[in-house]
């Protein structure tokens, strides 16, 4: 954001400080870490197929780990920092989707939730230690609540992301936009004079879902919008990106500046820092109302195409078609079973009579009404929601493309109601 700090550089020189700088060398290498945390995630859970509960243990195992290595260190190395950053972007995107995918727990609640958590965290920080500055992280407990606040803070800006494009179905280019221009109005603010703390911290939480939107615009498929790289791909240039960088930072030492003690930030008028708490909340005022209006607009959702993680757990058998029919019709309730057979078939005869705008329609019923069963779905047999979700993906995109393909469109949507047990 700066090559200056966002916080006022205190009166002495800390040599054991357990953070960098506030450089612009933090917030490139920060949009990477939250770019790999997106793709790599879903690259493990979903492209290897190991499960999203099984992953989220795994990196759980794998921060307290690297998070004990740093805790251990005496001063900031680049390397262990920004390790510990990248393996808790991915633990914090993973506690996200387990809540949502898992859980099924609304977007809307997610986010609450977690902002009720990082509130609690940021509190209980100021009453014992009395200042939230990352320059102060001179020792232990400081160290802690700094970690568990980052922690907070990428799975609290993976939900607000998503939540983000659940309202207002944007695709994965454009949803790049919003993040980015608030993160410039924070800059624009703090430079202005807002209280350094509060900038940083807000602008940490929106480079979650900017760098989370960069890696879906750069990994998902043309067809839904992005340049089709794939999670591997990415996940491996930004990880290159990012490897590079700190090996750079720990030659250069571009990251920890030298500071006169006898340097003092220049008062800022309290008038002036008033006014930018009033500038703040009317780009927050702003940033709701037209997040609601663009979710008045008719749309889809922009989660739709990526779907949700697989939920089954690695040792999941993948389930051939029949059997998945067999266990939606033993597991699952016949209401639902009957009323997706209905839609899907209602679909299928509107893509035959060649009313395109009618069974785009039609589908996002399908699509409603498979999201509002999902958690009740997935309990009772996991592998073959996992199956018949596999199968629904294809026809909503299939159903709902610009320029749709008669062929592909019955193939799957045949394929769906065949599992269903309409044919």
């Amino acid at each position: 954001m700066s090559t200056r700090e966002m916080t006022s550089p205190p009166s002495t020189k800390r040599l054991l400080s357990k953070v960098p700088e506030i450089t612009i060398w933090f917030w490139i290498i920060k949009i990477l870490c939250t770019t790999v945390g997106e793709s790599f995630a879903d690259f493990i859970n979903v492209d290897l197929g190991v499960g999203l509960v099984t992953t989220a243990i795994i990196f759980t195992v794998v921060t307290a780990v690297v998070l004990a290595v740093q805790m251990r260190l005496r001063r900031y190395l680049p390397g262990a920092y920004w390790l510990t950053v990248v393996v808790m972007s991915i633990t914090g995107t993973l506690y996200t989707d387990l809540l949502i995918d898992q859980a099924g727990v609304p977007l809307w609640i997610s986010a609450s939730v977690f902002s009720a958590g990082l509130a609690a965290v940021f509190t209980i920080w100021f009453i014992k230690e009395r200042t939230l500055s990352i320059h102060s992280i001179v020792t232990g407990p400081r160290e802690a609540f700094y970690w568990l606040a980052v922690l907070v803070t990428f799975a609290l800006g993976t939900a607000l992301g998503d939540w983000t494009l659940e309202l207002t179905g944007w695709g994965p280019g454009i949803s790049i936009l919003l993040p980015l221009v608030l993160i410039g109005g924070v800059t624009a603010v703090w430079r202005f004079g807002a209280n350094p703390v509060l900038a940083f911290w807000i602008a940490y939480i929106l480079t979650r879902p900017l760098g989370a939107n960069i890696g879906d615009w750069l990994g998902l498929t043309a067809a839904e919008g992005g340049l089709g790289l794939g999670t591997l791909l990415t996940s491996i240039i930004f990880l290159a990106a990012i490897f590079s960088t700190v090996v750079y930072l720990s030659i250069s030492k571009a990251d920890v500046v030298e500071r006169a003690s006898d340097k003092t930030a220049p008062a800022v008028p309290t008038a002036r820092r008033r006014t930018t708490l009033g500038i703040l909340a009317a780009v927050a005022a702003a940033t709701i109302a037209l997040l609601a209006y663009t979710n008045s607009l008719p749309h889809t959702s922009a989660l739709a195409a990526e779907g949700p993680a697989a939920s089954c757990t690695a040792g999941s058998a993948a389930l051939t078609r029949s059997e998945a029919q067999a266990a939606a019709q033993a597991n699952f309730p016949a209401s639902n079973i009957a009323e997706f057979r209905t839609i899907t078939s209602d679909t299928l005869a509107l893509v035959k009579k060649g009313d395109q705008p009618a069974a785009a329609a039609r589908v996002t019923d399908l699509e409603t009404a498979w999201d509002e069963n999902q958690h009740a779905l997935n309990a009772a047999d996991c592998s073959a929601w996992t199956f018949i979700d596999k199968q629904i993906d294809p026809v909503l995109t299939a159903v709902r493309s610009r320029t749709p393909n008669l062929a592909t469109e019955q193939t799957v949507l045949k394929h769906l109601l065949t599992t269903l047990g309409g044919a």
